[in-house]
């Protein structure tokens, strides 16, 4: 089945500018959609504050210890890199409003996001600090870190570049939060999680939308910004101290790795899209939606390659445990 785009129109024709204001409709639309179908939820609610605890220092507390938590070893690491990454949300919200600019329903939209976006932060932060899950003061000093080594979006120099980015971007976060609350080993954490997992969801529709109306209107340019963003895709927390290190860590825990980043991510919104069967594309779009088939079948075969280095390595730590147990 091919889906061909609405109308064309010559992709020198298009600047960010115009894009913007062609667009405007469809934001309003997907903006009202949105409203209607987030629930309001209180981030206080999912964290057990009768667990919580003074800390040592000027309250003169109890220092932590790695024994107080009851979150996995794992599940801690990919919680700390999540709480990181919403912690650089002043960034992301400057590049937004930026470009996308902070009138009309582009401008709601951008606040709206960052409203929602506020509260996983604040909700992951005081689960972690209540229930004793991670050092504090570790945390603390990774978050200064973080922050004050600023932030720059790789798709700050095109609208749709940015579209297509989050498209994919958001849909990734939901998919880290939801397997972080599975291997944390709290169900409670899990909730909380599952809760922030439905918010990315629906910021994930929202851009998603917007990029299909941006493919029938400039499909070639949007075809060229989806190869880009994808053969290029970087999580946002990438610059964080340790970064790799962690990635690798939930990558082989099962979290977020190559197979799940090609399966669950990049897959279904390409498929939701039509992306490699749409039709009408100009020499440069046509190019780039070959292109990009052919770096998804790579991308296919790296994830084989993971898998199987991944079954290797937990079949020996668990012949490690066994001989340890027994």
């Amino acid at each position: 089945m091919t889906l061909a785009p609405a109308q064309r129109t010559v992709s020198t024709a298009w600047t960010d500018a115009r894009l913007i204001l062609a667009l405007e409709e469809v934001v309003e639309t997907e903006l009202d959609r949105h409203l209607k179908a987030a629930k309001e939820w209180m981030p206080h609610e999912y964290v057990p504050w009768s667990q919580g605890r003074d800390f040592d220092g000027v309250m003169g507390g109890d220092p932590w210890a790695v024994e107080q938590s009851k979150v996995t070893p794992l599940g801690r690491i990919s919680l700390v890199v999540n709480l990181l990454t919403e912690d650089n949300l002043p960034s992301y919200h400057h590049e937004i409003a930026t470009m996308f600019g902070r009138e009309g329903a582009w401008g709601t939209w951008v606040h709206r996001w960052t409203a929602e976006e506020g509260r996983h932060g604040i909700a992951i932060r005081d689960y972690l600090l209540a229930t004793r899950a991670v050092d504090p003061v570790a945390l603390e000093r990774a978050r200064m870190d973080h922050m004050s080594a600023g932030f720059e979006s790789d798709n700050a120099h095109s609208m749709l570049h940015s579209v297509a980015y989050v498209a994919f971007q958001e849909l990734a976060t939901r998919i880290s939060h939801r397997n972080t609350g599975h291997y944390s080993g709290d169900p409670l954490c899990e909730q909380l999680l599952a809760k922030i997992a439905n918010d990315e969801n629906l910021h994930m529709v929202f851009y998603r939308n917007l990029l299909r109306a941006a493919l029938e209107i400039a499909p070639d340019l949007a075809m060229q910004a989806i190869r880009d963003v994808v053969v290029e895709f970087r999580m946002p927390g990438h610059g964080m101290p340790g970064f790799e290190r962690s990635a690798a860590q939930i990558a082989i825990g099962g979290i977020y790795n190559l197979r799940i980043h090609h399966d669950d991510v990049l897959q279904p919104v390409l498929r939701h899209l039509r992306v490699l069967e749409l039709t009408g594309l100009g020499p440069a779009g046509l190019q780039a939606q070959q292109e990009l088939g052919l770096f998804m079948d790579g991308l296919n075969a790296q994830a084989v390659k993971f898998d199987e280095r991944q079954a290797a390595l937990l079949a020996r730590r668990a012949a490690v445990a066994g001989r340890k147990a027994g």
